[in-house]
């Protein structure tokens, strides 16, 4: 059977492992968003092939592809994430997540929404936008209704696990933390991942503390498990990491990744 290394992220990246081994392999888990093809959509083949690079049989990963516009409890979006990941581990198991769970060593978060996001409160509380941050109204599902603030408090403080004086997650959380955006026209750099993606993240910037990646603050992305790093710390040229690009092969995020495998 395979065994995985898995990491979640609003953003979303899943990597999922035990010992590395042929039988290692690695689950790429898209974030919010309804996706059929999340490989040339949301992570691009780039991405996936550098990462992927990491694992002795190269050939055992999946990219997921499920409806995260719902609930995380949604039998669209936990029941699909489940018999998706669980086919990978296994086309003969039936346990789901417990056997997940069993299957996975770490957790690598890419910027996740551990704590939500204020924004998540501007869009469902009809806040009006300026036309440049236009995007984030099509983002007004029950999966960014779940991601207001005191909705996610709520679950931290009574469901989920990892967030402080709760229990700890069953395997270890780590979180990429995104502090902030940068976009200049002349700076090659803010074109990774979409120089127009980029430019959006640093007008809602406006909404976020000044740690944030555009779309999380720092504190919402460290509120669960531990924080692996700060985006500046590792990435090539002391590069920050939007929360576009958190999802792509810039400054060396995909090759820290592939390591990690």
């Amino acid at each position: 059977m395979r065994r995985l290394l898995l990491g979640l992220t609003l953003a979303g990246c899943a990597f999922v492992a035990q010992a590395a081994s042929s039988t290692t392999g690695v689950a790429f888990v898209h974030g919010t968003g309804s996706q059929t093809d999340a490989l040339n959509a949301y992570w691009k083949a780039e991405f996936v092939n550098s990462v992927r690079q990491g694992l002795v049989n190269q050939a055992n990963f999946v990219v997921i592809n499920c409806d995260f516009n719902q609930y995380m409890w949604d039998s669209r979006a936990a029941g699909c994430l489940a018999g998706q990941l669980t086919n990978f581990i296994s086309p003969t198991w039936d346990s789901r997540y417990p056997n997940i769970i069993s299957k996975t060593r770490w957790v690598n978060a890419l910027a996740p929404s551990s704590g939500g996001t204020p924004l998540a409160d501007a869009v469902m509380n009809g806040n009006v936008f300026e036309s440049a941050v236009g995007w984030l109204l099509g983002f007004k599902t029950d999966a960014v209704r779940q991601q207001q603030v005191s909705w996610m408090a709520f679950y931290n403080a009574n469901w989920l696990f990892g967030t402080a004086g709760r229990p700890a997650t069953p395997k270890k959380f780590y979180s990429v933390v995104g502090t902030d955006v940068e976009t200049a026209v002349w700076d090659s750099d803010s074109y990774c991942g979409g120089y127009t993606e980029n430019l959006g993240l640093e007008v809602t910037q406006f909404w976020l503390d000044s740690c944030s990646d555009g779309f999380l603050n720092c504190s919402s992305q460290s509120a669960a498990g531990s924080v692996w790093f700060n985006d500046k710390s590792r990435m090539a040229g002391g590069e920050p990491l939007s929360h576009n690009q958190s999802r792509r092969a810039c400054f060396g995020l995909d090759t820290i990744l592939r390591n990690d495998l």
